[in-house]
Formats: C-alpha cells, sequence, structure tokens
C-alpha cells in the first residue's frame, strides 16, 4: 500500500554568502518522506546533510544563508500542503517543534545548563498544547519513561551535566517527541555515544515510530547505523545527491564511487586489512573537478587488502619474543565522592579496580569499554596526568610510580598523548607551528629554533598538512586536520609509546579510515609502541594486535583481538560485538523482515 507523503523536498537550494564568495550548501536536491518511513541522509562533513535539516526546519541563519530555490512541501495535519520555504516565522512556529521536531547531534549544547531537564521538556509542552503546569509535568515524567530513562522522577529535577551522554540524548528524544511530530529529523544522535547506548537508542527510536506513525529523516556518516535504520538512503557529496535508493539497493549494488568509498572505509570485521580503503581509492576529479567513475567493487578493492593469517602470526612471534616495554601491576586509581563536613570520604569510584597487563615493543594494544568503564583514567594514570592510588606502572624498566616530577616530566618525552578533542587540547591563541614547537623547546630537541622550525615543517607534510599551516591557528581547521595536528605534536618529541584517547571517535568514518592508515604508517616507520582507547570495538580490532575489555574498572577479558572477536567468553564482551553497527547484507535482511513483521501486528 502507498502511504501518506509527508515532506515533498523539490530542487532545494541553500546558499551561504562570504565577502569573497557565494557557497551552494545545498544544491539542487529533491526527495520524498512518507509516514511510517525511514529515510537516511549520509556524507561527509561539509556535504550538506544538516544544512538540508536545518532548511526543512527553516533554522538556516540570515545572513550569512539563505534558501534560495526549490520548495519544501510538507503535508501539515491541520493546515494541509504547505511550502515551509514562503509560510510566514509565525506559521513556522507553529509547526517547528509541534508537527516537525528535530534532535540535534550534540544534546550538552542543545540543552541549557541553568535549567533542568524536567523543565525544558515541560517547555515545549505549555509551548504548543494548551495545558497547566501540572499536567505539562505528569506528561513529561510519561515521556520520561517512555524513553526509557531510569529514576524519571530524579532526572526531571536533574541539570543536563549532572547525567550522562545517553540519558541526556535520551532527553532530547523525550523533548523532539512532546507534541507528537508528524516528522522526527535525528542530525547525528548517535556519533560519540558507545555501541551499546546507541543500540539502545536506535531501539527507541524504531519503537516510538511504530507507535507513533512518524516519518523519520536520519542524518549520519555512518553507513552502518543507517543499515539498520533507514528505509531510504539518500547520499550527499558537496551539497548534491549522487544517490538514493532503497536501503538494500544502496548496500547490495552502490554505484556511484563515493558511496562506494563510504561503505569500503569503515573497519570490516569479518577481516583484517593492512590498511583502510579511502573514498579517494574509488573517485579521482580531474582538472575540471569532475569525478572520475570507479569500476571496481567494494569486495575487489579490499580483497586487495587483506592480511593473511601465517602474515599475522610472523609479525607476533617477533614482537612477544621481546621483553614488555611497559608492565602494570595491580593498578588501582580511586575518586572519593560525598564527602562529609571535615571532608573525609564516605564513599570512592573505583575507576581502575587491580588492573595488570603487559605491553610489547612494536605492538598495540587496544582497551575498549563503554563510557564509565575505566579505560580513559587508566590511559592518564599511565602517565600519571591522574595519580595511582596503588600498584605499579614499570616503563622500559623504571617505576613511573616513584618518580618525583623533575625525573617523571624527562621520561614524558618517550610516553605522549593524543587525546580525543583535538580542539581543546590545542590552545586557540596559539598557531599550530608554535603549538608543535613548544613541547620541542621545553626537552630541549634540536639546537635552536630555526632547526625545529624545519623540523616542525617535516612533521606536517608528514601528517598529509603543509608548510602554509605552520602559521595558521587551530579554529582554520576541520576535525580530522586538527587530529593530524595533533599527532605532528606527539612525533614532534620521538616517543617510544603513545597512548591515543578516542582519538578518531569524533571523525567522519571516511576521515578516520585516513587517521588510522595515517598512525599504522607512523608505527612501522617509527618503530612505535600504541595503546589505544575506544568505545567502538570495530576500530579497537582494526588497530589491535591484542585487546583489553574494560567493564567497571576492571578486566573483562584479554587477548588476541581476532579470538576476542570472534570467540568472546563474557556476556559483557558479547553484548558489545552484538552492538556494532555491522551493515552486512544479511544483517539489513533481517532488519527489513523485523520491521515489516512488526507492522503486521
Amino acid at each position: 500500500m502507498a502511504k501518506e507523503t509527508l515532506l515533498e523536498v523539490k530542487n532545494l537550494v541553500t546558499e551561504f554568502r562570504t565577502e569573497e564568495e557565494t557557497v551552494k550548501a545545498v544544491n539542487d536536491i529533491s526527495f520524498t518522506l512518507s509516514r511510517g518511513e525511514t529515510i537516511g541522509i549520509v556524507g561527509e562533513s561539509g556535504s550538506g546533510k544538516s544544512v538540508t535539516a536545518l532548511s526543512v526546519m527553516r533554522l538556516i541563519p540570515n545572513p550569512p544563508g539563505k534558501i534560495t530555490g526549490g520548495e519544501i512541501i510538507y503535508h501539515s495535519k491541520t493546515k494541509g500542503p504547505v511550502d515551509i520555504v514562503k509560510i510566514s516565522e509565525k506559521e513556522m512556529r507553529e509547526l517547528r517543534g509541534n508537527e516537525i521536531a528535530m534532535i540535534f547531534q550534540e544534546p550538552m549544547t542543545s540543552l541549557n545548563p541553568v535549567y533542568t531537564c524536567g523543565d525544558q521538556v515541560m517547555e515545549a509542552i505549555l509551548l504548543h498544547q494548551k495545558v497547566s503546569k501540572k499536567v505539562a509535568k505528569e506528561r513529561t515524567i510519561d515521556l520520561f519513561k517512555e524513553v526509557q530513562l531510569p529514576r524519571p522522577e530524579a532526572i526531571f529535577d536533574s541539570y543536563p551535566h549532572q547525567i550522562s551522554g545517553g540519558q541526556k540524548q535520551r532527553v532530547m528524544i523525550a523533548m523532539a517527541m512532546s507534541c507528537q511530530p508528524n516528522i522526527l529529523i535525528a542530525d547525528e544522535p548517535t556519533t560519540a555515544l558507545d555501541v551499546t547506548v546507541q543500540a539502545t537508542i536506535l531501539d527507541l527510536m524504531l519503537k516510538l515510530q511504530r507507535e507513533h506513525d512518524m516519518g523519520i529523516m536520519f542524518i549520519t556518516h555512518d553507513l552502518g547505523v543507517i543499515a539498520e535504520l533507514a528505509d531510504k538512503v539518500v547520499v550527499m557529496y558537496k551539497g548534491k545527491i549522487v544517490e538514493q535508493g532503497s536501503v538494500m539497493d544502496i548496500f547490495a549494488n552502490p554505484k556511484h564511487p563515493y558511496t562506494k568509498g563510504l561503505l569500503a572505509c569503515r573497519p570490516p570485521l569479518n577481516k583484517r586489512l593492512h590498511w583502510l580503503p579511502t573514498v579517494s581509492d574509488f573517485m579521482q576529479t580531474n582538472d575540471m573537478g569532475e569525478m572520475n567513475e570507479s569500476m571496481q567493487s567494494v569486495s575487489e578493492v579490499t580483497e586487495k587488502l587483506v592480511v593473511s593469517k601465517e602474515e599475522r602470526e610472523d609479525y607476533h612471534k617477533k614482537i612477544y619474543a621481546k621483553e614488555p616495554i611497559l608492565q602494570i601491576r595491580n593498578l588501582k586509581t580511586h575518586f572519593p565522592i560525598n564527602k562529609g563536613l571535615f571532608g573525609k570520604a564516605k564513599d570512592v569510584v573505583k575507576a581502575v579496580d587491580d588492573v595488570s597487563f603487559d605491553v610489547f615493543p612494536g605492538e598495540t594494544l587496544g582497551l575498549v569499554g563503554e563510557s564509565g568503564c575505566g579505560k580513559t583514567t587508566l590511559g592518564r594514570t599511565i602517565l600519571r596526568l591522574v595519580e595511582p592510588t596503588s600498584g605499579e606502572i614499570i616503563f622500559t624498566g623504571i617505576n613511573i610510580t616513584k618518580l618525583d616530577s623533575k625525573s617523571l616530566r624527562s621520561l614524558r618525552r618517550d610516553i605522549q598523548i593524543i587525546f580525543q578533542d583535538p580542539y581543546s587540547s590545542l590552545n586557540p591563541r596559539t598557531t599550530i607551528g608554535q603549538a608543535i614547537m613548544e613541547p620541542m623547546q621545553v626537552h630541549n630537541i634540536l639546537k635552536n629554533d630555526k632547526a625545529r622550525k624545519e623540523h616542525v615543517i617535516e612533521l606536517l607534510q608528514r601528517v598529509n598538512m603543509n608548510e602554509s599551516h605552520f602559521y595558521r591557528y587551530p579554529h582554520e581547521f576541520s576535525g580530522g586536520q586538527r587530529q593530524r595536528i595533533c599527532i605532528a605534536r606527539a612525533l614532534a618529541l620521538r616517543p617510544k609509546f603513545i597512548i591515543c584517547d578516542e582519538s578518531v571517535s569524533a571523525l567522519d568514518v571516511s576521515v578516520q579510515a585516513q587517521v588510522l592508515n595515517l598512525l599504522n604508517e607512523l608505527k612501522r616507520e617509527f618503530d612505535f609502541t600504541y595503546i589505544f582507547i575506544s568505545h567502538d570495538l570495530s576500530v579497537v580490532k582494526f588497530m589491535s594486535d591484542r585487546m583489553v575489555v574494560m567493564n567497571k574498572g576492571k578486566i573483562e577479558e584479554m587477548g588476541d583481538a581476532d579470538e576476542i572477536y570472534n570467540h568472546p567468553k563474557t556476556d559483557y564482551t558479547k553484548n558489545l560485538i552484538n552492538s556494532i553497527p555491522k551493515g552486512q547484507l544479511e544483517d539489513i535482511k533481517a532488519s527489513i523482515n523485523k520491521k515489516n513483521s512488526l507492522l503486521v501486528k
């Protein structure tokens, strides 16, 4: 049966004007959304997918942005078909939040930090529905129950900073659902979440869709997520739609080279590759800016990159024959909480709780687990950025826990860290050239600043940036470029050991693939040893020789990365693996069959 059409986007053009040029962020795109349908809009940062969502919501900032062409026909439940481009702001306010709702990418910046979560959801109900505050509060608590928030009454009175990332995202979903909208727009709602929390949020959105028969426009850079959620897929590149079709068609037979690239650059779980394919492996542009068609399929490209079992075993024989470079013995890091009147702790959080393992020279050891499992605290404790409560950290035979501050500062030249958020780890007032030179000056590397500058330029080129970037500031770069800058800064001290703390979690899958390939290339070139921390088990599996799975401060299991993935021993690890969006054809078929059976019910 043909479903009722909710939204028709016809030849939409959204432009942003600057002093130098006019950029068509959305350039002549068309698609439709029906009731009960999920359309996935996918592409890298800058492809125009978020601008498309903001155009539908009429939230494009003017100036500098403006919808300059096309129609956005919304079939309202009260007004009938209306062109969102042409209606007044007052009419749009009646629709926005009421009939068309949006979940934004970063819930922390979308929620007001000075109001409780309950008050913020109540505000939307009071604005669009003629009910009393008592009724609005009851509906808010019911919504919190519907989105499966624990202790809904307590969260009603909590401020955003007092709840976890997954809980904040559920509050945003409750707010979006408060007026039972016809259309829900979700802009990267699961990007920075753990795979288990992400799986729960996706299931929740599908449950709410079934109950309220709404259309969902789901925006993401991750085709794995799209595979589990969407009915139709729209692939965007530089403001244009390059391919659209059913989810099965796009995954089984992608036509456009850009789509092939996006499908290929996510780390595969069923094989181990020397390096990840990137979008550039499938598409090249000529001097006119036109794309050359790639005739290769995704499987043809990846099959050439597969690491044989013998290659891997030979490499492991070499590295595990050496003495460990790092030995962790019974390490504990506890944080006191609920301090009493005289500052005495009533309780402690055992962030790292009696952890022991070795790391060998040339190895990449993966640390994986959900938020709060202790993996980041463990990484920072190894560097003594967080002081351990007890235990030993032995690096190249030296017990780091016994060193004074001067000796520790000297040792930190050999152990570096690449942080999760490159923007907050770079000084916004310092050029990137100076940011990379500064640790070299502190540790007296090279004889003068002229030699250091030459070395920094070499490092920038090594991480695929150029000499002119030396004089620029962090805000002038994309997220992927800033991460490369942080990698160059870590390399500047010529360390033996690097801890990568969620260093690719916020990047597009295509940029993520480039950064992961770069880290592996640098490891081979400079003989580094890595601890690679991530909540994304597919990324950890690709990068790691061995894997440590953490849960509540303890090690759940530890061993060969492939062995843990193929034969997990604990229920916790099995749950982590089952939550990964795999994007395999059999999973898509199962997902479609599940949706159809639920619709019949």
